[in-house]
């Protein structure tokens, strides 16, 4: 039996735009003395995605229209961050106090749009960062650069921090995926007495995502990408996108 092992990767520095994310994060196993190995799993936060493709937005530079304005007093929020909010998603599910929750551009449901005001960097609250535009694409991308630089050939998930319905408290969810399936169908596989699984699906991205999301944090940590060796998964080639509900299936619209 092979057991999974789960680390960080230390030594990265502040990320900025246009920096070789994939050579920094080579660089800084390299430093800690980790070579990377076929079939391991990077776990990469979406903010350092953000911040090297240049997503980071001054809120000072942001004209809110009229609905955002409307909008931000409905929920006692600032109507440039709103106008943001508007501008990432499809449509509003639910408004409140403080939060607007909302169908994503990229096909998920979360509390405002995933824009965050947590480490954007030392200029003040006035900067947000935006996910990635299109996390998928991200995550090929770092496969295809890490595999480049280490000849290791890697599963990539990158991460973001959303809350559930109905549950407290955030964990880890999966926003980009490249070289690992993001989700499986065990539908037909018997369970221990013989009988055939009905209904059992496994998000895996978003299971590896909250595992990753145990050492690297949500706070002041610094340690935004993690190693998981010693997975077992086939070599279906799945996306984040696979893992999103059909919004003629979600029953909290």
């Amino acid at each position: 039996m092979s057991a999974l092992t789960i680390q960080t990767i230390p030594g990265l520095p502040i990320i900025a735009q246009g920096d070789d994310l994939a050579r920094l994060i080579a660089d800084a196993a390299r430093a800690a003395g980790v070579t990377f190995q076929d079939h391991d799993i990077l776990v990469i936060t979406s903010k350092i995605v953000s911040k090297a493709e240049g997503r980071r937005v001054d809120l000072r530079s942001v004209t809110p229209s009229d609905e955002a304005r409307e909008l931000a007093a409905r929920t006692d929020k600032d109507p440039r961050e709103v106008e943001l909010v508007l501008r990432e998603s499809a449509e509003i599910s639910r408004v409140r106090k403080g939060a607007i929750v909302v169908r994503h551009k990229l096909g998920f449901t979360s509390a405002n749009a995933g824009i965050d005001h947590s480490n954007v960097g030392a200029e003040g609250e006035d900067w947000v960062l935006l996910l990635p535009k299109d996390p998928d694409a991200s995550a090929r991308q770092l496969r295809d650069r890490l595999r480049e630089l280490t000849g290791a050939t890697l599963g990539i998930v990158i991460s973001d921090t959303h809350g559930r319905p109905h549950r407290m408290g955030n964990m880890g969810v999966a926003v980009g995926v490249a070289g690992i399936p993001a989700w499986l169908d065990l539908r037909g596989t018997p369970d221990l007495f013989g009988r055939a699984l009905q209904h059992t699906d496994i998000g895996l991205a978003d299971e590896i995502a909250a595992a990753a999301d145990l050492l690297s944090g949500q706070a002041a940590e610094g340690l935004p990408v993690t190693l998981l060796r010693g997975l077992r998964y086939d070599s279906t080639e799945g996306k984040a996108a696979d893992l999103y509900r059909n919004p003629e299936f979600d029953l909290y619209r």
